[in-house]
């Protein structure tokens, strides 16, 4: 079930709104569950949320879709997201609220004075409605956080520290896409251009990127479309490359962590693969041109990233080559994992107790 409420525990709601936030969650909701806690897991219909949710067995309760790129959509999708959740959320009234940034989650929450936490690796980002907790890694600065909400919190690592653990090491992912290990494998995901942060640099970045693998007799392409529309842009932008397999598309929604451990190097225009690459120890290379994020700032300093500012930069820092397999990541450190799930806590006991309190009173 989706939801386990006792009759003197209300649940902890979890809102996956956004592909990332999938494989980010189901190690943190395997450690709730694993610590007796009550959850009430929702999901958004969008990007490929409804496929990964299917895919990892995580059973969530879909509800609302995603409304496209428009200002005046997006908002009109806000609003009718959260009109969508508030009979569920009054049924079960939640303790608390967590989210990797689910704006019409804390929406919902601010409405019905539920306490909220947003996880966030990416200062810059644009919150609506301002959550009473944020909870960030430990590089980026409180000052920069705490415009966005009353309380910060902090933990080692980065995001994708806390799931990467969970790998589950699978070479038939390359037999199910046709790839030899004897390919140089790229995995490739384009910029997000309906994000509110998009620069459409990161476009021309995308571009000269295929262009430049393209021209690489031993390289395979595996592109990771961020929805139809952008699919369709790509197929239609490269027939030929689709109809040699030099460029693929998975037919189906994909453990990306998995391809990314397969791949020889990774090219992202969003933050989230490039972090999991670094994560991994996989070459990375960003073309994301928005405002950089403290988090990424920090990875290329340790030279676990590298950004990529121009189309001269493609063509001149990506090294097209094979990389040596033979370490793999260390599967067993759940550190960051465990330092997460006791800030959600520390949060739900504290706000519970403030509650009883004021009930008392």
């Amino acid at each position: 079930m989706a939801t386990q409420k006792t009759d003197n525990q209300q649940p902890i709601w979890i809102d996956l709104d956004n592909s990332p936030h999938v494989p980010f969650f189901r190690p943190i909701i395997e450690e709730l569950q694993a610590r007796g806690v009550p959850l009430l897991l929702t999901a958004r219909d969008a990007f490929q949320v409804t496929e990964l949710i299917e895919l990892y067995r995580i059973p969530c309760i879909t509800i609302g879709k995603h409304f496209g790129k428009n200002k005046f959509m997006k908002a009109l999708g806000l609003l009718v997201r959260s009109a969508q959740l508030l009979p569920l959320i009054l049924r079960h009234r939640p303790r608390l609220a967590v989210s990797h940034g689910s704006r019409a989650q804390t929406m919902v929450s601010r409405l019905l004075s539920i306490p909220s936490i947003v996880i966030a690796d990416y200062e810059h980002a644009r919150h609506v409605t301002k959550p009473d907790w944020m909870i960030v890694p430990e590089v980026i600065p409180t000052e920069s956080a705490s415009k966005s909400a009353k309380h910060v919190l902090k933990y080692p690592g980065i995001k994708e520290d806390v799931y990467t653990p969970s790998l589950s090491l699978d070479p038939g992912i390359l037999k199910t896409m046709g790839l030899s290990p004897d390919d140089i494998i790229v995995t490739v995901r384009p910029p997000a251009t309906e994000a509110h942060y998009h620069n459409p640099e990161s476009e021309a970045l995308f571009t000269a990127t295929i262009e430049l693998l393209a021209a690489h007799p031993a390289a395979r392409i595996v592109v990771l479309p961020r929805n139809q529309r952008q699919q369709a842009e790509i197929v239609q932008a490269w027939p030929k490359l689709m109809e040699s397999r030099k460029l693929i598309i998975p037919a189906e929604a994909v453990d990306g962590l998995n391809l990314v451990w397969h791949s020889d190097f990774v090219i992202s225009g969003g933050g989230t693969m490039n972090r999991e690459a670094a994560a991994l120890g996989v070459p990375v290379y960003s073309i994301f041109r928005g405002h950089p994020g403290a988090v990424d700032l920090y990875l290329a300093s340790k030279q676990r990233m590298t950004l990529l500012e121009s189309v001269e930069d493609v063509r001149r820092k990506i090294v097209v080559t094979k990389r040596d397999r033979a370490h793999a990541p260390d599967l067993n450190n759940r550190r960051t994992l465990q330092a997460l799930v006791g800030l959600i806590m520390d949060v739900a006991v504290e706000t519970q107790a403030v509650e009883a309190q004021a009930v008392k009173n």
